[in-house]
């Protein structure tokens, strides 16, 4: 049984958005248990979507369409879907007033145009949204069932998960069991060399990998009677081969992770960052963070690192700003400074100037001062300067998670 996932808009053809909903609707209908052979883009163009529509609903068992269903006039899925199957465009009382009660709740002004969002195909299925204004609905189509979301990625995720997916789950022939364990510390290659035998010893199983900038997660799938049996055994073996580069299990983010372990000591944590101008605090803030985040100190002069930091300016002469004595003092003069149990400190060169080939781009220090003492590492991260300070912030946060182990 295969599915096709169809994304609706000129923005996406253009170039003008990265079409996220692509990637995540395939992960959740794999998961379901479906093989999904094709991801396509049509812009806002009549012709081109019915034709789409009809050419994949010959070739597939299900469709998952995003896109189309606001309610201006280049918003043209409902009448496309109604063509292609051959069905009169009807307006649904229900969902009008499930709309106009939306804008009332959020105290906004419904223009006449929104009604044109409860127009659907004659005889489809209504899925109701209770996080935005235009409802999904899904129908039959040649030999597919097709289900149509918004573009807007929260109100699709909500109507899959409380509409389609019980759906979709049913139809499957096998039932799919995927689990994926997170890493962080080395490359994919080397991730995939350490488990190039693990579907030969159990299988069934089918290996994947997903690179998302610079963690790897690691995809284990299985169909079937005895799935689950035969994906929780292979982890278990892919665990022991990557050993601490596992840093969690499904949607556990690596920030959670680290903020748990933090959380568990009753910590609290300062930050000082040089080279990274504040992005560990932004990905550590990037959840709720209120309860162990004490402060974050962006010291990228060397002044304030003496003044704020207490970093000896005889120091900064002897070693340099970028240098393991300066990065541990960053560290220590951090948790001094808040009274806290944690300092973390980095500095580096990120580039693309400021190198030297005792200091080249990329080299980067990074120390966490906690209450067992101070641990520092050096590193050279490959790459442009956004790259070297994703490396940096992600390497650092490592690096206070192990502390914390």
């Amino acid at each position: 049984m295969t599915a096709g996932i169809l994304c609706i808009g000129t923005e996406i053809t253009r170039g003008e958005i990265v079409n996220t909903n692509a990637t995540w609707l395939a992960d959740r209908v794999t998961q379901a248990g479906l093989e999904v052979t094709e991801i396509a883009c049509v812009d806002d163009d009549r012709a081109r979507i019915v034709d789409m529509l009809r050419r994949m609903a010959s070739e597939h068992e299900v469709i998952v369409s995003t896109g189309g269903l606001g309610p201006t006039s280049d918003d043209l899925t409902s009448a496309c879907a109604a063509m292609a199957a051959g069905l009169p465009l009807v307006r649904d009382v229900a969902s009008v007033e499930a709309i106009r009660d939306r804008f009332r709740v959020m105290r906004f002004t419904m223009a006449p145009s929104n009604v044109k969002q409860a127009d659907m195909p004659s005889g489809a299925v209504v899925m109701p949204n209770a996080v935005g204004t235009a409802p999904g609905f899904w129908m039959r189509m040649g030999r597919a069932k097709v289900f149509f979301f918004p573009g807007v990625p929260r109100e699709m995720h909500y109507l899959w998960e409380t509409h389609a997916e019980p759906v979709v789950r049913s139809m499957a022939r096998e039932p799919a069991v995927q689990l994926r364990l997170n890493t962080f510390g080395e490359g994919e290659s080397a991730v995939a060399e350490r488990l190039s035998d693990i579907e030969a010893r159990y299988p069934g199983i089918t290996v994947g990998y997903r690179a998302t900038f610079p963690a790897i997660e690691v995809k284990l799938l299985a169909k079937g009677r005895g799935a689950r049996e035969l994906v929780e055994a292979a982890a278990v073996d892919v665990r022991t081969r990557l050993g601490k580069l596992v840093y969690a299990e499904g949607q556990r983010t690596f920030v959670s992770v680290v903020a748990d372990a933090v959380r568990a000591r009753g910590y609290r944590l300062a930050l000082a960052e040089s080279c990274t101008g504040g992005l560990v605090a932004q990905m550590l803030t990037s959840e709720s963070a209120s309860d162990y985040l004490v402060a974050g100190m962006v010291t990228y002069a060397n002044e304030a690192k003496t003044k704020l930091l207490g970093v000896p300016e005889a120091m900064l002469e002897e070693h340099g700003a970028v240098s393991e004595p300066v990065a541990r003092a960053m560290a220590e003069g951090a948790a001094r400074a808040m009274g806290v149990e944690l300092g973390l400190g980095i500095t580096g060169v990120a580039g693309p100037t400021g190198g030297s080939p005792d200091k080249p781009v990329g080299l980067v220090h990074y120390a966490v001062a906690y209450p067992g003492g101070v641990e520092v590492r050096h590193r050279v991260f490959p790459g442009e300067r956004a790259r070297v300070q994703r490396f940096a912030a992600f390497a650092a946060l490592q690096l206070l998670r192990t502390c914390l182990a």
